[in-house]
């Protein structure tokens, strides 16, 4: 019988990077003063997602006011100079490291995320991923509609997309040995699904597990 398959997955922000990624990048997209008055604009929604703690409508609202009708040309594009500068200097040096572990040993690594792919994707290459699963922006005739495509990418769906992505590839959960690495609440899933679950929460002790 031939050994499982052993994929890693790595939450992105502050499990690989050393901050949050999202709010920079809304805001290279738009100027506060806009971010901010299309929110306001939406203050039920917004007041919502606050009260209930909507992760998933908050994202919403804020893809709508800052996405709505760019055409994703010009999102890839800054999409690209963003993620080259995240992967030049705001990696953190001990996951990194771990993720090459992982590579080295022939392991499947997947980055799994809630910031947004057209970013992801530009780190993930740099680091030689083997795939990146991210919460996704709705594009009609090369135009972002400002919704998001399929549910944000936290907590129970970042299990139902690796899932996808693992099916997508001939693999079910039981033909595989799973590391996950995360470090927030939106992580706990993905991470009470894998067999061997690091938590982030302080620097890693070492390369190797």
């Amino acid at each position: 019988m031939s050994s499982p398959t052993t994929i890693a997955a790595f939450d992105f922000d502050e499990t690989l990077t050393r901050r949050d990624t999202v709010v920079p990048f809304l805001r290279l997209m738009a100027s506060r003063r806009r971010i901010g008055a299309g929110v306001a604009m939406r203050g039920v929604r917004t007041f919502q997602a606050l009260a209930r703690r909507d992760r998933h409508l908050l994202r919403s609202v804020a893809t709508e006011v800052v996405f709505s009708g760019r055409p994703i040309a010009d999102v890839e594009r800054l999409a690209d100079d963003y993620g080259v500068s995240i992967a030049d200097g705001l990696l953190r040096d001990d996951t990194a490291a771990r993720l090459a572990w992982h590579r080295e040993r022939g392991h499947l690594v997947v980055i799994v995320s809630a910031s947004y792919e057209q970013y992801v994707h530009v780190v993930g290459d740099r680091l030689g991923v083997d795939g990146v699963v991210a919460t996704r922006l709705e594009v009609t005739d090369d135009r972002c509609t400002g919704r998001l495509d399929g549910p944000n990418c936290r907590g129970p769906e970042k299990v139902r997309r690796l899932d996808e992505w693992m099916a997508g590839r001939g693999l079910r959960r039981d033909d595989v040995t799973l590391w996950a690495y995360g470090d927030s609440a939106g992580d706990r899933e993905l991470l009470e699904w894998a067999d061997h679950p690091v938590w982030v929460t302080e620097p890693l002790a070492s390369v190797a597990p």
